[in-house]
């Protein structure tokens, strides 16, 4: 007696690696950015000063900074003024170290969600990346004027060059090297929840190995000067400096290291990530 059975549909898991489901990602764009618009309706709905608060924070940091590294510890700033040196630096790394912090907890922060309905889970880090993305487009035009002032009425020396048209990849690099660390680090909080809590300070101290708060020409002869050089986010700076003020330390070697970096971290993260999304339920 045949005991096999045909069947007209047969749902079977799929298991390679190399599977990046960016197909189901673009085909659910539309949730993106209704996720977009929820992240940033939900974060700033019940602020008094809403969002005034992305020019009040780098605002704040950068006279912070000029106070304390700029007058007090005297660190050079490549002849720049104190101000416009460090907004440059504070502008390119708040975007890069808010989507990497925010990245982290996506799937703690949202396993209610992940545990209801199906969508491509990629979805929900890409929306935090794009909506960042919002917040540095509004400290960037604050930068703008930061900028404009020096320029025609502080009269400093100071001036734009080529590398401004590397400003677009720059963007992109820091979204990207944001996104598949951020992805790598709540893969891996699924399991070992410590790293939440690393990722809040982690964050801070790696902002002092990378020249936001120096240039990279003072610290490249130091001793351990090599650990902020091979900072993939120490070229990335540099070249915002370099493109938009004419000072700063680039070249194409670094740049390029810096992409191959990224694009390698970017792949390793999307691949675990979508790897623990298939079972991350159970343990968080």
């Amino acid at each position: 007696m045949n005991n096999q059975q045909t069947y007209d549909w047969s749902i079977e898991p799929q298991n390679s690696l190399l599977d990046l489901k960016l197909k189901d990602t673009w085909a659910y764009r539309d949730l993106l950015w209704l996720l977009v618009r929820r992240d940033f309706v939900s974060f700033y709905k019940q602020t008094i000063l809403g969002p005034l608060w992305f020019f009040i924070q780098p605002l704040f940091t950068t006279i912070i900074f000029t106070f304390v590294f700029g007058q007090m510890a005297k660190i050079s700033t490549d002849g720049l003024p104190q101000p416009l040196f460090y907004m440059a630096g504070i502008t390119a790394w708040n975007y890069f170290a808010d989507c990497l912090t925010k990245t982290s907890t996506v799937f703690k922060d949202n396993a209610n969600i992940f545990g209801k309905v199906y969508f491509p889970r990629l979805i929900m880090p890409l929306s935090i990346v794009v909506s960042n993305l919002v917040r540095f487009g509004v400290q960037f035009l604050l930068f703008l004027l930061v900028m404009a002032y020096y320029y025609f009425i502080a009269k400093a020396n100071f001036g734009i060059t080529w590398a401004i048209t590397l400003f677009p990849a720059v963007v992109l690099l820091m979204a990207l090297l944001g996104l598949g660390l951020g992805m790598l680090i709540s893969a891996m909080t699924t399991k070992y929840r410590d790293l939440a809590f690393l990722v809040t300070f982690g964050v801070q101290l790696l902002m002092y190995a990378t020249t936001v708060i120096y240039p990279l020409s003072t610290v490249i002869t130091k001793p351990l000067g090599w650990l902020v050089q091979y900072n993939p986010m120490t070229p990335m700076i540099e070249t915002f400096r370099y493109g938009f003020l004419g000072e700063g330390t680039f070249t194409w070697v670094s740049f390029g290291y810096t992409a191959a970096v990224t694009i390698v971290i970017l792949l390793i993260g999307i691949v675990v990530f979508n790897k623990v999304e298939k079972n991350f339920v159970d343990t968080v």
